[in-house]
C-alpha cells in the first residue's frame, strides 16, 4: 500500500457515516430499553432519513405503529430492515473508499430470488414470535424464562437443514442472554452486538431470500495469509487468497475450515482439530500453491472447501504473490445481509513504513495496527510485528480503519524472515514451544481417548 493510498484512506470518512451510526445507534437503545417502553420521538429521525428510499412508507408506519403500541412481525421486519441498510450504506461507502485508495475492482452482486421455504413456515413463524416478544421486553428485562422459551423451536430449526443459519444465529444468541441473565443487573450491554444478531435473526426468518449460487472453479489458489477466529467452543480458519483460473482475471478470495472445540485446547494444539485438511494445512505451514478442481465458488467469493479437490504445487511466497498479483486482483461482491461495517476485511500489503508502538507510519500518515487479533496457535507476535519492515493484513473498520497483521517480514542477520500466523498448522517449529506442549500434554488425544471410552460403554 503506498503513502498516497493510505493518505486517501485515512482521509475524513465518508460523508454521513457518523450520522448513519447515531440513527442506528438510536434503534439499538430502543431494543435495550423494550419497544413497549419506547418514546414516540426515538423512530422520527429513522423516518426521516428513509424519506427518499423505497422502504419510506414502510419504516414510517412501523414508526408510528410502535410508538402507539401496535407491533406486528411486519413492524419488526421493516424496523430490522432500516438498521440492516443504515450499517449497509456505511459499509458500502467505507469499502467504495478502501477500493478507490488501493485501486480495487468490484462487480455488484447479482439479483436473484430466494429459495422456497414455505415446507418450514411454521418453524420461521416461530423464529419471528420469540425474536418478538425480544423486541418488545428489551434486552434489560430478558430473564432466564424468556431465554427458555426459545429452546424448542430453535431445537426444531436445527433440525432443518434450509434453516440451519438461522438456527445457529437463534442459539448463539439464546446462549448469550442466559449467560448474562439477569440481564437487567449488567452494568454495560453490548448494544451493537445484540441489535446486530437481533437484525440479522429477524431478516433471516423471513420466507425466501436465502438462494445462494455457486459455480465450479479450477485453477491455482496462491495464499496470501489465514485469520484464526477462535472462541471457547469453536474455532475457524479463514484463509485469504488470490485465484487464477484459464482466461479469468485474478480473484480475491476466501476459504474457511471450521472445527468444534473445548475451552481446554488453546494455543498450537487447535491445529490438531483439522486434521480432516491435512491438504490446506499442509499449504498453509510450508507455504505453497494449491491446484484445485471443481472446487464450488460462490458469489460471495468464498471457496467451499474440500481436501478431496485439492493438489499441494511447487511453494510461492505469499508478500511476492501480494507484491505481483494483489494489485490487480478482482475482489468478490458483498451479499446482501453481508453489508456491516464489521465484516470489512480487505487483504493488503503494507511496505516501508515506521512501526511506532501499535501504528505504522508511512510519510505523515499512520494507521493503527490491531495486535489484539493475533491467534495464540502461531509464532506472530506483537513484537515481531513492531520489528517488521513488510506487512500482509486484513484492513479493517471499527470506528477507524486499522490493520490485522497476519504476517511479516523482520531482518534477521540481515537477512528477511517471514513469520505467519500459520506457520506452526502442521505442528510447532520453536523448540521452546515443542518441549511446553510435550509437558502439558496433548489435550487433543486425552479428550478423544476419553470420548471413545464413553462410547463404548
Amino acid at each position: 500500500m503506498l503513502e498516497t493510498q493510505l493518505g486517501a484512506l485515512l482521509a475524513d470518512p465518508a460523508p454521513g457515516v457518523p450520522e448513519a451510526l447515531d440513527l442506528a445507534g438510536s434503534v439499538d437503545h430502543a431494543l435495550a430499553d423494550g419497544l413497549a417502553r419506547v418514546s414516540p420521538s426515538v423512530f422520527t429521525g429513522l423516518a426521516d432519513a428513509f424519506a427518499g428510499s423505497p422502504l419510506r412508507d414502510r419504516v414510517a408506519e412501523a414508526a408510528d405503529k410502535i410508538a402507539a403500541g401496535s407491533i406486528s412481525d411486519e413492524h419488526l421486519l421493516a424496523l430490522a430492515g432500516a438498521r440492516s441498510a443504515l450499517f449497509g450504506a456505511v459499509h458500502d461507502a467505507l469499502l467504495a473508499q478502501a477500493d478507490a485508495a488501493l485501486g480495487r475492482t468490484r462487480p455488484t452482486w447479482p439479483a436473484r430470488a430466494g429459495d422456497d421455504v414455505a415446507a418450514a413456515g411454521n418453524l420461521l413463524a416461530g423464529s419471528r414470535s420469540w425474536l418478538r416478544e425480544l423486541a418488545i421486553t428489551g434486552w434489560r428485562g430478558v430473564d432466564h424464562d424468556l431465554v427458555t422459551t426459545a429452546g424448542q423451536i430453535i431445537a426444531a430449526t436445527l433440525a432443518e437443514p434450509r434453516l440451519r443459519r438461522l438456527a445457529t444465529l437463534l442459539d448463539g444468541l439464546a446462549a448469550e442472554l442466559r449467560a448474562c441473565s439477569p440481564i437487567a443487573t449488567m452494568d454495560r450491554l453490548p448494544l451493537r452486538r445484540w441489535g446486530d444478531l437481533w437484525s440479522r435473526a429477524m431478516l433471516l426468518a423471513q420466507d425466501g431470500g436465502r438462494a445462494t449460487a455457486s459455480e465450479p472453479v479450477s485453477g491455482r489458489l496462491l495464499l496470501l495469509g489465514a485469520d484464526v477466529h477462535e472462541h471457547a467452543t469453536a474455532v475457524q480458519i479463514q484463509v485469504h487468497g488470490i485465484l487464477e483460473t484459464p482466461g479469468a482475471a485474478p480473484r480475491l478470495v476466501r476459504t474457511s475450515v471450521a472445527a468444534p472445540k473445548v475451552d481446554t485446547i488453546v494455543g498450537p494444539a487447535v491445529w490438531r482439530l483439522f486434521a480432516a485438511h491435512p491438504v490446506l494445512l499442509g499449504a498453509l505451514a510450508e507455504r505453497l500453491t494449491l491446484d484445485v478442481t471443481d472446487l464450488p465458488l460462490l458469489d460471495s467469493g468464498d471457496l467451499v472447501w474440500s481436501d478431496a479437490q485439492a493438489k499441494a504445487g511447487p511453494p510461492a511466497d505469499p508478500f511476492a504473490t501480494a507484491r505481483v498479483l494483489l494489485p490487480g486482483a478482482v475482489a468478490p461482491a458483498v451479499p446482501p445481509l453481508e453489508r456491516h461495517p464489521a465484516r470489512i476485511g480487505e487483504p493488503v500489503l503494507v511496505e516501508g513504513y515506521a512501526a511506532d508502538g501499535g501504528t505504522f507510519t508511512l510519510g505523515d500518515q499512520a494507521i493503527a495496527v490491531d495486535t489484539t487479533r493475533l491467534p495464540s496457535c502461531g509464532p506472530l507476535t506483537p513484537q515481531l510485528v513492531a520489528a517488521s519492515q513488510a506487512c500482509i493484513g486484513l484492513l479493517r473498520w471499527d470506528g477507524g480503519w486499522s490493520l490485522q497483521p497476519v504476517a511479516v517480514l523482520t531482518m534477521v542477520k540481515r537477512q528477511p524472515v517471514a513469520t505467519h500466523t500459520t506457520d506452526w498448522a502442521l505442528g510447532p517449529t520453536d523448540p521452546k514451544v515443542v518441549k511446553a506442549a510435550a509437558a502439558a500434554g496433548d489435550a487433543v488425544a486425552v479428550l478423544r481417548e476419553r470420548a471413545g471410552r464413553l462410547l463404548r460403554r
